[in-house]
Formats: C-alpha cells, sequence, structure tokens
C-alpha cells in the first residue's frame, strides 16, 4: 500500500474513533452528519485497505476487534491535536462561529433555554446549536458535548463550571384545589394533602421546610407526603397542579411562568423548601486549555440572561 493510498484513509480512521465512542453506527452517523449507508462503506473500505476485521457487529451495538481498538488508540491523540489546533486557528477570526452542542435537562431545556436561543443566535449568526434535551447525566467528552447544563450542588471536580443562576424550590397548587382541599397552615397539615412529588429511592417521601426569616435557626420540620402522583420530571408534575391535581413541589423555573400568570399559587409561603433540588444551576466544560469563542459567547449570555433568577 503506497503512501497516497493511506492519506485516504485519513477520514475512515477519525469515523471509526466515532464509532468507537458512539457505539453504533446509526448514533455515529447522526454525530458526523452523515448517512448511516456511508458510515458502513467507510468502515467496510477501511478493513479491506487494513486486511484484517476492525469491527464486531450484533444486532444492537458494535465493538472493535483488538486491531479496531489499536487503531483508535493509536490516533486518537493526533485527532484530538489537529481539533484543537484546528479551534484555535478559527477562533483568531475573532467573531464566535461554528457548531455548539449543548445538552441540558429537559425541564429547564424547554421552559428556560429553549426560549432564549433564538436571541443569541440572531446576535452570532455564524454559531449553530444542536440542543440535546435529557434528563440522563450525558458524558461530555464521550457523546461530543461542548457544554452542559446542570442543576446540581456541586460540578464534578474534573469540569470547568460557571454558575448561571441560584434556584429555589417552591410548593404550588391551583386556586381550584385549594379551594376544594384547604389551605395548609402549617408543615404539618400537608400530611393530609395530596403531594405530588418527585421520584426517588424513598421507601416513604419526605419534605422538608425552613421557615423564612425565622429567628431560630433550627426551625425545620420534615413531614411524610403522600400522593396520587409521583414523576421524575417536574413539567409532569407542574401540569397535574394546573389541573387542580394536588400540591407540588418543584424547582422556581419550571413553577415561573405559572405563578405570574396567576394559575398556580405559593403554598405555606413563609416556609422554604430545602434539600429537595439543588440551588444552583451551572454550565459545565470537560477542562480543556483552549475554549471556543461560541463556548465563552453562550456562556456570557445565559450568565447575563439567568443571573436574576426565577421569582415570580
Amino acid at each position: 500500500m503506497n503512501d497516497q493510498k493511506i492519506s485516504e484513509l485519513w477520514h475512515h480512521l477519525h469515523w471509526l474513533s466515532v464509532l468507537a465512542q458512539q457505539g453504533s453506527y446509526t448514533a455515529a452517523a447522526v454525530r458526523l452528519g452523515v448517512s448511516k449507508a456511508a458510515m458502513s462503506q467507510r468502515i467496510a473500505e477501511l478493513e479491506r485497505a487494513a486486511r484484517v476485521p476492525l469491527v464486531q457487529r450484533t444486532t444492537r451495538s458494535v465493538r472493535l476487534t483488538e486491531a479496531g481498538q489499536r487503531l483508535v488508540d493509536d490516533t486518537r491523540a493526533s485527532f484530538e491535536q489537529i481539533e484543537h489546533s484546528f479551534a484555535q486557528v478559527r477562533d483568531l477570526a475573532g467573531v464566535p462561529s461554528g457548531l455548539l452542542r449543548v445538552t441540558a435537562p429537559v425541564a429547564f431545556a424547554r421552559q428556560q433555554l429553549a426560549p432564549r436561543l433564538a436571541d443569541f443566535l440572531r446576535e452570532f449568526p455564524d454559531v449553530r446549536i444542536e440542543l440535546d434535551m435529557a434528563d440522563r447525566l450525558s458524558s461530555l467528552a464521550t457523546e461530543g458535548f461542548d457544554l452542559a447544563i446542570r442543576h446540581t450542588a456541586r460540578p464534578p471536580d474534573t469540569h470547568v463550571a460557571w454558575t448561571l443562576s441560584t434556584t429555589h424550590s417552591v410548593l404550588v397548587a391551583s386556586k381550584t384545589y385549594l379551594r376544594r382541599a384547604g389551605t395548609p397552615q402549617t408543615p404539618a397539615d400537608l400530611q393530609v394533602h395530596n403531594c405530588l412529588h418527585y421520584l426517588r429511592a424513598q421507601d416513604t417521601p419526605t419534605w422538608t421546610l425552613e421557615r423564612v426569616r425565622s429567628k431560630a435557626k433550627d426551625e425545620r420540620i420534615t413531614v411524610p407526603v403522600t400522593g396520587q402522583l409521583a414523576a421524575n420530571n417536574s413539567e409532569a408534575l407542574r401540569e397535574a397542579a394546573l389541573t387542580g391535581l394536588g400540591i407540588a413541589l418543584l424547582p422556581d423555573f419550571s413553577a415561573q411562568a405559572s405563578l405570574q400568570q396567576g394559575k398556580l399559587v405559593r403554598v405555606l409561603p413563609d416556609w422554604k423548601p430545602v434539600g429537595a433540588f439543588a440551588e444552583q444551576l451551572y454550565a459545565i466544560r470537560p477542562y480543556s486549555p483552549h475554549v471556543p469563542r461560541a463556548v465563552t459567547a453562550f456562556v456570557a449570555y445565559l450568565r447575563k440572561e439567568l443571573a436574576p433568577g426565577f421569582a415570580a
């Protein structure tokens, strides 16, 4: 095999490394913006040139053979350096540009992030955004994300994190429900209400509340709650509360619009729920010596937009 033939395989090797990251032809094709057929053809061409199998195919996924893994391991650093160098050169233009892949929790992305994207993209017309809305915790490096929005108490130590906003938890219900079931006057009253709670690994769900503006630092109470609906998505709980089903404990960014419109009202406003959700929103990315201008511009935009918080 001559040098010219080897040089024609650089793209094939890169595609093999993406296939190794994604674990399936479909996911790799989406990541590269090509068809699944083109992906399969490139890998087959690479295997013919190498004269050994590089991929073991199953009905659900693919994994590399020993030869395929060796190729990926030996070339990964080179491709990462090429990508890093190109990003630095592109940024010399001084204008944010290129593809920005962002992952964010479903409820936050739908309610707070998606409505703000158009203004950012109009300000930076050379930037393209791919928004992945998922509640699972994605691996940024493995799945190729440039940035993740996390609602967490503590971002991972291996990543760079920017604080976007503080958040709070709120108890809310519709006026219809409160007229029918009565308005709780103390946290203990919640025990006789239909409490719509976040789905967690607990035998008996509990809500902890702390009195606002209390002189006693330890004026805190934990009450067991029961209800007809538990869900691992705050939008689902909010929608149930809007129909008058019960009292929901939500992050403020999920309740903000409904509170402002008067569709929901605060329950026990003199008490603050604690420990239910994290109180910080972060933008995070794996550490790298070079941060693309599109990332820094987007983070700056989000910090400006979200810094005021979500009070209704």
